[in-house]
This record gives structure tokens, C-alpha cells and sequence, in this order.
């Protein structure tokens, strides 16, 4: 292809014909000839005579020009002229293509995979054999293949949640020479250089780089009474604001947006940091932290018991002496709850009213009836009550013959002193603790021992309820369950008077397992040791959830140095749950730093957005065509030819070889004008030819069993660009989720959340029902996921059986497409609707559910052909063509339901009306 600037030619051998535009020109001067001149005395009676018709002897220069505008413009287009044609020289040998495959690359994931297609496309045309790795994946033999069998696995890569390392992978690279692609995140990775050295000794290296920015954002830590968040960038540029969204459940469950930050990155810098100021009840609520607009597990950090403070109740059996704090039975919990948690003075009655995590009760042994009801059901709920033992409790009568439901077990008379003067013996020494306990692992000091404590009755469940005991098997520590709580007995005192425990760092390290108090900061390997830890929630590269349930349990160990070095193949990143605890693994550690990645000098540096590919042969010949027409207006126009019924005639032929942009307006004006003169469905443009034709069909024969069998008389269906087209024409959007559809842009979300915020319903349908019965996902459910994470939709839950949408046409129950059985998600009730007396269902919200998403394959199901015959067979027999009756009911009863509203949802009112009528 040969170059004049931005612009190729294809055929570049054809531009010589402009060579003979010069000769073209004097050939059109020179026909006509000019007359030639003689004088004959007869002429002299002609004088004064003017002619209306006067011809110019000569072509004037400017319809010259013109018309040899026209063919220049016409010799150009077939050379064929191509803007910002891709040129790259053609290679021989096999192809690598890297990918760094982590989360900083799943902000522009499907553009990294349409680069790596058109790379193995090219490749496949020159028979060059490829392989394809991914850096964050275990290093393994590369395997060069044949382009073709690339091309199709490429669509299923995605990137995974972690950052990569080239360690280990320069040692797999196969013998021979080779060209390698490498598509960069941006970022500098261990041992990334020696990788690349490896790599440039094989053969050229190209590297493929987005200019867009990366954010990160770390750990959320708590200090100073506020949640402290900080985010990097790179590269560190022009100002930016970045919001930060906390998100956690509402009181009836559902994940909400509970608060909104601002963090500012001024010029050149690459850190900014904010402090967000939360009530503790709402801090708790509190599961992770996002940034707004980026899809990316490094944009999002999870929360643990290390942000949430809790609330403890701290009740005294004495009164502190005054000039004797270290002999009272709360000084000790005190010191060591203050800096980490939220306490409650005053009486045991008013501290339940205050909603308490944890309940301590320092030697208080007896409890007024009202006051341990109040305790068992706050319990009952999930509650922890922990009791330490003292003088009172030893002296008292509680919990002897008969278990009393606040104690763990039962006591004996009097207690039991070791190690004093008054005994025989030595102070006893703890016990290691049990793999059952939640405080294995933790080390036991030396110095600890015990001279008194309260003593367990020998009971068959003694042995199960004790979590710590003494060297000599003596129980120390017992717990019992109560409820969805617990109670916890410390049979030594919350000071000093009975050991030496109080003031050790274990005792401290034992209410932390306890999760009595929670610390702001990391737990330690010491605090993660000894235990197994199970994943609750999984991120996946877009920071989006994902199944945790096929996890296997993980060491506590692992977990700790996972959360140094980051997550990886072997720890992704995640909520863990231990036995009294939880800890956030997330991709951006504290220890995270980003730095850009460096190149040797002279890599090719491309980057992902390269100049599109255009062919400009349509324009010049457009071009040249409409340059002939205004020659032929003119040349009749100087002949004296064009009277006024030609001239309008070549008015309006010039306004028909208008281009398209030219008419837009008009064209939007009248889809306006049909689109609010009747009801009007309509589907969304996916790009993919024929899902979109299965849409168009599907809306048809829905609107024939609309005319059909009710008063709606809907119009033909359209298809709409969200990128281009104004949504509020139309009540119903059908959009068919389909994987090579990119994601909306910043201002088609804008539209779309305008759309759903005005009373618009979008059906969703992800067609893939008849894969995910058995509860799996699939590429489809994945890109709703991303289309949906930038959509304003509301909470939602299956489909509830007293739905509105069971009943505004027909009843129903059921609602297949094609296929059966995929859950149908509607938007969640409000948590206060309740059954009316007499009404056969609740008092739901009385909006339309802006969103319906299923995976039935409707528009399948409701499809017909030009003779209204279904397009597409339902199942088999008579059970199918009941399938499909129901798909049809399941149909009118969604456009019904876009039409009138929750208008049957309002007749609970109507026994109300009654009554004030009767008034």
C-alpha cells in the first residue's frame, strides 16, 4: 500500500491519470474551436440587434475546473483510498501474545480482546502459528497453535483479580525464534524486564499500552473517630475527582449506597485521601468501599472486623474505691476496650435499650427476673453475653444444683485458691490451647498462672464447653450457645486479684478472638495461626461477586502472607471467615505500590485506541457524482436551457445527493411522530445481525397476540441505537444480552438511568436458561453483570408470587420463553408490605419494576415469520405449544403491566373506600 500522509492507495498505479488532467484541459478549450472572423458588408444590417440566446464561444474556466474536479475525484476513488490505513510488516515465524491479564486490565478488557483478535486474524492469513498466555496464571509449557483454534478461545479469557508476576515464565518460553505481542496494564511487575529481555532475544517485541488511567484503592483504616480511605492513580496527570461509594445492607437487608466521599487528585499528584465521618451503627453496616465508574476488583475494598467498632455494655458488680482503680473489676476491660470500641455506662436494663454487640458483667451474679428475660431474648438474636468471676459470684448461690441459663455451667460452693498462703501448692499455669478453642494458636506466656477461680460442676458437657483450661485440666474458660448467641464465663476475675492474666498481652489477644473488641489494623500471622479460614465472598477481575462456595478452606498462615504480598492463583481476593472473625483479602494491599511500567529504549509502543481504519472510496466518488450534477445545471444554465420546471427539478435532484446527516433531523422528527401517535415496542440494537432480527420478530408476534386478545393496538416494532436515540418514546425496551455487544458509553448510561427513572421498563433476557439450570453462569449472565454495574437499578428479588405481573392480564404462576425454569427478577418489595386483611396479597410498591431479568429466551419464544408462523419450535408436542401459549400470556401481561401500572395492586384500598363512602 503506498502512502501520502494519513492515506493509503490500493491501487496507487491508477493515480497517473491525474497526469492527464493537463491535457484534458487544453482539450476543453479547445472544443468548440473559435470562429473564424470575416467580414461581409451584409453583417452592417444586423447591428444593433441583440440576441437573448447568446453562446459563449469558449467553456468558461470555472465548469473547467469543475469538471476536472470530477474526474480527479473520480480517478481517486478507484484507486482506492484508505485513512489511517494499519501498516505492519508481515512476519513469518510463530506468534506469541501476552496478555498481564489483571484487574487494571478489566477497564478496557474487550478492547485488549479485539486487539488480540485482529492480531490472530492477521496471523491466521499468513499461516504464522500462535500461542496465548496470561501472565497471572501458574507458569506452564507455551504450545504454538494454529491461529484458528486461538481465535476461538479468546472470548472466553478473562482477567483475574490479582496482579501478575513474570517469575517463572521466561524458563517455559519455547526453544526457536518468535515474535511476541505483549499487552501491557501499565504497570511495573516483578521480574517484568527479565521476561522481556527473554523475550527480545527470541525475536521483535511489540508492546500494546492504554493511555487510560489506572485507580487503585486501598484498605479502608479507621483512626481518629473516621474511616480513612486513600486511592492512587498512574499516571498521576491532569486534576481529577474520583467519588467513593460505601455500600452495605439496609435495615431490611438490601445493598444500598449508605455514603458518598470525594477524593481530589491534584496536579501531578497520584495519591488523594479523605476522611469519611459515619455513626457507628452505620459505620457497621459498612461492606466495602467502591469508586464511582470503574469496574475493576483494584477500584473496590472490601470491609472486615478490623473497620467495625463495636458496642459493649461494661457493668461492674462493685463500685469503684477511690485511690484503689487497679482493684476495680472494669479497669482492666476498660483499658483494653477503649481505643478499640464503643462503650456503655449505666444500669444493665438501659444498655440493652442501646442495642449492644457484647454485654460484660464483671462478678455480678444475680440478675432481677425483668433483667435476665431481657438478656435471654437479646441472646435469642445473636448477642454475646461474657461474665467474669469474683468474690460475689463465688459467694452466691447461682447456678449450683441447676444450670442457670446465664451461666455455661454449673458452679461449685466456694471456689477453689492455689498458691497462697493459706494453701497447698503452687499457682497453676495455663494450658496450650485446643485445636477446637477459638484461641488456638495464640502462644502462652510463661508468666500467666492463676491462684484463684470460681470451679465447673463435673457435667457430661463440660468437657465441650470448655475453650481454655489449666495445667491440670481445670476449666478456665467455658462457653455455651444460646440461641443465635453466647455466653462466655471467665472463671478468674476481670482484674488482678486472681491472676496475672489481666495484665498479659493475651488477655487482650483472647477477647480479640472472642470478637469482643475489634481492632483498627491487620491482624498479624500470630492472630491468623491455627485456624482454617473459609471464603464468604469472592471477587472477580471487575470487582464484581462471584460464587465463593467452591472454595476450599485456607490456613490461617497462607491468609497472612497473602495479605503482605497481595492475592494470587492460589488466594483470591475475598472476605475469609475464621471461627470468631473475618478478614478482607483484597486486590490492593496496604503494601500495594504502583509504578509505571518501563521499557528498553526503541520498543514499539502502541496503544489500544489506534486511528480506525477508514475507506474514503465512497466519498470521492460521491463527490465526483454531485460535481457532474452541478456541471449539468450549469451547462444548461448557460445554454439558456433551464426554465423554471427544470431548474426546480435540479433543486431537488441536488437535495436527494444530500449525505444522510443532511436529512437526520427530519428522519428523527418523523420516528418521534410514530412513536407517540400509537404504543410502540422496541428492542435494543446489539450489533449482532441475527439476535436482532429474532428481537424485531419476537416484538412482532407479541403485538399480534396484543391486538389479538386486548384493546392494545401496538405499532410495528423498531430497534433502538442506546447510543444515539431518544428511549422515551417508548414504554418497553426487550433488550437480548449478547457478549459481543460493548458496553454503553458514559452518556448512553446517562440515558438509559433517565429512561428507568421516567416509569421505562427494560426486559433483560440472557437466552440462557437452558445452561444455567443447575445454577452455574454464563458468558451471557457475566455481561449483564458488567452492563448492569452502571445502571441506577433498584434492589431486586425473584418474582413473588402475589407480583402484580401475575395478574394483570392473565394468572399466572409460571413464565417460560423458549426455555423454562431461570428465575425471574423483579424489583424487591418495600420490607413494610404486608397482607391486607381479606386481600389474597400484600400492599406492594405502586410503581412499575423498572427492570425484569430472566433468561427464558422470550423473543424466541414469541416470534413469528412474514405469515405469522413461529419462527422457532417450543419444547415438544402439545406440552411445547402450551409453553409457548404461556410465553404469550407471560408477554401481554408485561406490556399490560408497562401500561396501566400496579393499578390491581391498588383494589387493597378499596375495602377502605368502601368504609369512607359509607360514612
Amino acid at each position: 500500500m503506498w502512502m501520502l500522509g494519513p492515506v493509503g492507495f490500493t491501487a496507487p498505479l491508477l493515480l497517473i491519470g491525474l497526469i492527464a488532467l493537463p491535457i484534458l484541459w487544453f482539450l476543453l478549450r479547445a472544443v468548440p474551436p473559435a470562429p473564424i472572423r470575416r467580414r461581409f458588408p451584409g453583417v452592417a444590417l444586423l447591428l444593433g440587434l441583440t440576441d437573448d440566446k447568446a453562446e459563449t464561444d469558449r467553456t468558461p474556466w470555472w465548469l473547467l475546473l469543475l469538471r476536472m474536479a470530477a474526474i480527479a475525484a473520480a480517478i481517486i476513488a478507484f484507486a482506492g483510498p484508505v485513512l489511517n490505513p494499519e501498516q505492519r510488516q508481515p512476519g513469518t515465524g510463530p506468534l506469541l501474545v501476552v496478555f498481564d491479564a489483571s484487574w487494571a486490565d478489566a477497564r478496557d478488557w474487550p478492547r485488549r480482546i479485539d486487539r488480540a483478535t485482529t492480531l490472530l486474524d492477521e496471523a491466521a492469513r499468513q499461516g504464522r502459528p500462535t500461542a496465548v498466555i496470561r501472565l497471572t496464571d501458574t507458569p506452564a509449557d507455551i504450545d504454538f497453535q494454529s491461529a484458528d483454534a486461538w481465535t476461538g478461545r479468546l472470548a472466553a479469557l478473562s482477567p483475574n483479580p490479582w496482579l501478575p508476576t513474570a517469575t517463572g515464565w521466561a524458563d517455559k518460553l519455547p526453544q526457536g525464534n518468535f515474535d511476541s505481542f505483549w499487552l501491557s496494564d501499565g504497570i511495573e511487575h516483578p521480574d517484568r524486564s527479565a521476561l522481556f529481555a527473554e523475550l527480545a532475544t527470541r525475536g521483535a517485541v511489540t508492546v500494546f499500552q492504554s493511555p487510560r488511567p489506572v485507580f487503585a484503592l486501598a484498605p479502608a483504616s479507621f483512626g481518629d473517630g473516621t474511616i480513612q480511605l486513600a486511592a492512587t492513580r498512574l499516571p498521576a496527570s491532569d486534576p481529577v475527582e474520583v467519588e467513593v461509594i460505601a455500600r452495605g445492607p439496609d435495615p431490611s437487608g438490601i445493598d444500598r449506597e449508605l455514603a458518598r466521599a470525594t477524593l481530589s487528585f491534584g496536579l501531578g499528584a497520584s495519591r488523594a485521601e479523605v476522611a469519611l465521618s459515619l455513626p457507628p451503627e452505620l459505620r457497621n453496616r459498612v461492606n466495602r468501599f467502591e469508586l464511582a465508574g470503574i469496574r475493576s476488583a483494584g477500584a473496590v475494598s472490601l470491609t472486615d472486623d478490623s473497620l467495625k467498632r463495636r458496642k459493649i455494655a461494661l457493668i461492674g458488680g462493685r463500685e469503684d474505691r477511690e485511690g484503689l482503680r487497679l482493684l476495680s473489676p472494669t479497669h482492666y476491660l476498660r483499658q483494653a476496650l477503649e481505643p478499640v470500641a464503643d462503650l456503655i455506662e449505666g444500669s444493665l436494663t438501659d444498655a440493652l435499650l442501646a442495642s449492644p454487640d457484647v454485654v460484660i458483667l464483671a462478678d455480678v451474679a444475680k440478675l432481677t427476673q425483668t433483667e435476665q428475660d431481657a438478656v435471654l431474648d437479646w441472646l435469642d438474636k445473636g448477642g454475646m453475653l461474657l461474665r467474669f468471676a469474683g468474690p460475689g459470684l463465688a459467694a452466691s448461690d447461682i447456678s449450683r444444683s441447676a444450670e442457670d441459663p446465664l451461666l455455661p455451667v454449673r458452679l461449685r460452693e466456694g471456689g477453689r485458691t492455689v498458691g497462697g498462703a493459706m494453701s497447698w501448692g503452687e499457682p497453676k499455669t495455663l494450658a496450650p490451647f485446643p485445636e477446637t478453642s477459638p484461641f488456638h494458636g495464640l502462644p502462652v506466656p510463661a508468666d500467666v498462672n492463676v491462684t484463684a477461680q470460681v470451679l465447673a460442676q463435673p457435667d457430661p458437657d463440660l468437657a465441650a464447653r470448655t475453650i481454655a483450661a489449666l495445667a491440670d485440666g481445670t476449666p478456665l474458660v467455658t462457653r455455651k450457645a444460646i440461641g443465635q448467641g453466647q455466653v462466655v464465663l471467665f472463671h478468674v476475675t476481670a482484674n488482678a486479684e486472681w491472676s496475672t492474666l489481666p495484665l498479659s498481652g493475651l488477655f487482650v489477644q483472647m477477647l480479640e478472638r472472642l470478637a469482643v473488641s475489634t481492632r483498627p489494623a491487620t491482624p498479624d500471622a500470630a492472630d491468623l495461626a491455627g485456624q482454617t479460614w473459609v471464603a464468604e465472598t469472592l471477587l472477580d477481575a471487575y470487582g464484581q461477586k462471584t460464587d465463593a462456595t467452591v472454595s476450599a478452606g485456607t490456613a490461617g498462615e497462607t491468609l497472612a502472607a497473602a495479605l503482605d504480598t497481595g492475592p494470587g492463583p492460589d488466594l483470591r481476593p475475598g472476605l475469609y471467615a475464621g471461627a470468631d472473625r473475618r478478614v478482607a483479602l483484597n486486590a490492593v494491599t496496604p503494601q500495594t505500590t504502583l509504578a509505571p511500567a518501563t521499557w528498553p529504549a526503541g520498543t514499539a509502543i502502541e496503544g489500544l485506541e489506534a486511528a480506525q481504519e477508514q475507506a474514503l472510496k465512497g466519498s470521492f466518488l460521491s463527490a465526483a457524482l454531485l460535481m457532474l450534477l452541478l456541471d449539468i445545471i450549469a451547462a444548461l444554465a448557460l445554454s439558456g436551457r433551464l426554465n423554471r420546471g427544470t431548474r426546480a427539478a435540479a433543486v431537488l435532484l441536488a437535495l436527494l445527493m444530500l449525505p444522510p446527516q443532511a436529512r437526520a433531523q427530519d428522519s428523527a422528527d418523523a420516528t418521534a411522530i410514530r412513536a407517540t401517535e400509537a404504543v410502540v415496542l422496541a428492542h435494543v440494537i446489539t450489533g449482532d445481525a441475527q439476535l436482532d432480527d429474532i428481537a424485531e420478530a419476537g416484538l412482532t408476534g407479541l403485538g399480534q397476540r396484543l391486538w389479538e386478545r386486548t384493546s392494545v393496538e401496538p405499532e410495528a416494532p423498531v430497534g433502538v441505537n442506546i447510543e444515539t436515540d431518544e428511549l422515551a418514546f417508548y414504554p418497553f425496551l426487550y433488550w437480548p444480552v449478547s457478549t459481543s455487544q460493548p458496553l454503553p458509553t458514559a452518556d448512553a448510561y446517562a440515558r438509559l438511568n433517565d429512561y428507568l427513572r421516567t416509569g421505562g421498563m427494560i426486559l433483560f433476557d440472557t437466552r440462557d436458561a437452558d445452561l444455567t439450570r443447575a445454577g452455574g453462569t454464563s458468558p451471557e449472565g457475566e455481561q449483564l453483570q458488567r452492563i448492569a454495574a452502571g445502571l441506577d437499578i433498584p434492589a431486586l428479588e425473584p418474582l413473588p408470587k402475589d407480583h402484580v405481573l401475575t395478574r394483570t392480564f392473565y394468572l399466572l404462576q409460571d413464565f417460560p420463553g423458549r426455555y423454562d425454569g431461570a428465575t425471574v427478577w423483579v424489583e424487591a418489595a418495600p420490607p413494610d408490605a404486608e397482607q391486607v386483611e381479606g386481600m389474597p396479597f400484600r400492599n406492594l410498591n405502586d410503581g412499575v419494576t423498572p427492570v425484569v431479568i430472566g433468561g427464558n429466551d422470550w423473543a424466541a419464544a414469541w416470534a413469528v415469520d412474514d405469515m405469522g408462523v413461529p419462527m422457532f419450535p417450543v419444547g415438544r408436542g402439545f406440552a411445547g405449544e402450551r409453553q409457548r401459549e404461556m410465553a404469550n400470556r407471560f408477554g401481554i401481561n408485561l406490556i399490560m403491566h408497562v401500561l396501566t401500572g400496579n393499578y390491581k395492586s391498588d383494589q387493597v384500598h378499596v375495602p377502605a373506600l368502601l368504609e369512607r363512602l359509607g360514612q
